[in-house]
Order: C-alpha cells, then sequence, then structure tokens
C-alpha cells in the first residue's frame, strides 16, 4: 500500500501531552537549556552560569545567567544602546557592535565579583587590550583534561577566571555570525568560555585554515569602512542614504577603525553601569485620580439617578 491513513484512536489522545508554552511559542529549546543549566550532584549549590547572547531589531543584549529552581538569576548584563556612552552612537547591532558589548559584559562583572576580594580577577585577568583575532587555549595545570580559554596566564593557587557557557538560544550558529562577535569580546575581556575557532569570521571550511587578521579586521570595523567605500564608488547617492547617520556622526571609511579603538578604550576604563535617572513626576500632565470611598460612589449613582429622573420629566 503506497499511502497509508493515519488513525489516531483515543489511547493516543489520552495519553497526548502538551508542549510547554515557551515550545509552543518557539522561544526556548528546552533540548538545549536542559545541557545548559544541568549541574552535577556532587557539586552543591553551585551555579552553572550561561553566557546569553540575544539580537533584537536595533540593539544587542548580553548577560550571565544562572538557573535556580525559582527561576533563572541575571548575575550582570550589558546592552549596545549604553555605548553612545563610550563614543559610539550608530550601528548598534553589528558585529563590531557586539563585540564591544561582550567587551563591556566581561569588563563590568569582573569589576563587580571584585568587591569584597582580596584578589582582583578584573587585574588578574585583563583579557587582550591590543584586538588580533588570535585563539588561546591553556592546558590546566591541576588536570589535563581541562582547558582554559583564556588569554592570559592561569594562577590556579590565586583565583581561576570565570567560566560560563554560550547561550544563542534559537540563532542559528552559522560561520560568521554575530553571536560569535560577541563571544570573542567576553573572552578578549577576561571571562573563560569554551569555544573554538571554526565559526569566526576568517575560518576557511575548505582548507581548514583560520586568518587571524581578516577576524580582526571585522571586529575593528574594517568590513563597514570597505562596504562604504564601495558603495560611494558604485553609487553616491545611495552611500547617503544608507549612511546616513554614520555621515550625520562624522564617521567615515578612514577613521572608522580609530573610532572603536577608542570604545574599547572607553570601555576598559570604566564599565560600571550608568546612575539610572531618577525623572521629576511632579509636575506630569495626567494625575491619577484618587479612589472613592463606599458612601462617595453611591452618592455619586444616586446623582446620577436624580439627574436622569430629572432630564425625562423635563
Amino acid at each position: 500500500m503506497p499511502f497509508v491513513k493515519v488513525i489516531k484512536d483515543k489511547a493516543y489522545h489520552k495519553r497526548f501531552q502538551v508542549k510547554y508554552r515557551r515550545r509552543r511559542e518557539g522561544k526556548t529549546d528546552y533540548h538545549a537549556r536542559k545541557r545548559l543549566c544541568a549541574q552535577a550532584k556532587n557539586k552543591y549549590r553551585t551555579p552553572k552560569y550561561r553566557f546569553v547572547v540575544r539580537f533584537s531589531n536595533k540593539y544587542v543584549t548580553c548577560q550571565i545567567i544562572s538557573a535556580t529552581l525559582k527561576g533563572d538569576v541575571v548575575l550582570c548584563s550589558a546592552y549596545s544602546n549604553e555605548l553612545p556612552r563610550y563614543g559610539l552612537s550608530v550601528g548598534l547591532k553589528n558585529y563590531p557592535a557586539a563585540y564591544c558589548t561582550g567587551l563591556l559584559l566581561a569588563r563590568r562583572l569582573l569589576q563587580k565579583l571584585d568587591v569584597g576580594r582580596e584578589i582582583s580577577l578584573a587585574e588578574l585577568y585583563p583579557g587582550v587590550e591590543e584586538v588580533d583575532g588570535t585563539i588561546t587555549e591553556t592546558d590546566s595545570e591541576v588536570t589535563k583534561r581541562k582547558k582554559y580559554y583564556v588569554a592570559n596566564e592561569i594562577d590556579e593557587e590565586k583565583s581561576r577566571p570565570f567560566r560560563c557557557n554560550l547561550d544563542v538560544g534559537l540563532r542559528p550558529t552559522t560561520l560568521g555570525s554575530r553571536v560569535f562577535g560577541a563571544l570573542k569580546g567576553a573572552v578578549d575581556g577576561g571571562l573563560d568560555i569554551p569555544h573554538n575557532h571554526k565559526k569566526f569570521p576568517g575560518f576557511d571550511p575548505d582548507t581548514k585554515e583560520y586568518d587571524a587578521e581578516d577576524h580582526m579586521e571585522k571586529i575593528m570595523g574594517g568590513k563597514v569602512g570597505g562596504y562604504m567605500e564601495e558603495m560611494y564608488e558604485d553609487d553616491v547617492d545611495k552611500y547617503k542614504t544608507h549612511f546616513a547617520k554614520f555621515i550625520e556622526a562624522g564617521i567615515t571609511s578612514d577613521n572608522i577603525t580609530e573610532l572603536y579603538e577608542t570604545v574599547h578604550e572607553a570601555i576598559r576604563e570604566d564599565p560600571s553601569p550608568s546612575p539610572k535617572d531618577t525623572k521629576d513626576m511632579s509636575n506630569k500632565k495626567y494625575k491619577k485620580p484618587v479612589r472613592r470611598s463606599n458612601a462617595q460612589r453611591k452618592d455619586r449613582v444616586r446623582q446620577k439617578m436624580a439627574a436622569f429622573k430629572a432630564a425625562n420629566e423635563e
């Protein structure tokens, strides 16, 4: 028989189990989440941290999150809409912006963990101060089965680097994805995140070779600058429309690399979050009316009924 009619009998419907809400909405991959959050039983109350990267229509979000029975707890977060504070006002969701956001999160987290500690993780693991795009792996002195993915020398006697795992959610992990730009920024900022170079820009899957300079050029905005030059030569009007905000901010293909260098330096100087704006709401136009008491509400009903009767009599 080429065709078989699928019959869903009563036993099928009695045993049907509804998927989780976020699975039905296509928001959470529980197969991956279980493996990212599951903690070894012999590590009591030891959080397993995730480096979560998400992209919206305008910005990049990077967070360090751990899972508990009551829900996820955010240890630290950084957003690309904070980058104008460091000198980058346009292009807040491209690859260089993702790198800057990951770098900002790493330096902010290490600064936060230094509070109340004798040993400063921010000083012990400064990361890569000059971007070169290289990949560094260091073997552990305690066990050869473990590796550290930090550019600095590991001092296991003083303190090990902060380790977390990359969480990309439902985003495809294609070659050169912006997710790995945020990952590279966090690693260069001093975090220990297991990875390899096979998904970074500059890796050739045919020859199995990795070009660190090509990756560095993309981090520093060289690819964006090259595209600006190419579009300017082909169509000036299209260039002015497409890069209108870049032109307004004074960013050209000549100074875009220097711009990202200054942004990286500014992030390292002060990665602390900006203070929250306390808005003065005393002069707002709309004020919520005061709640009436029970007697006032009944009196209001009597007034409406009296007004209705008077209108009918007239």
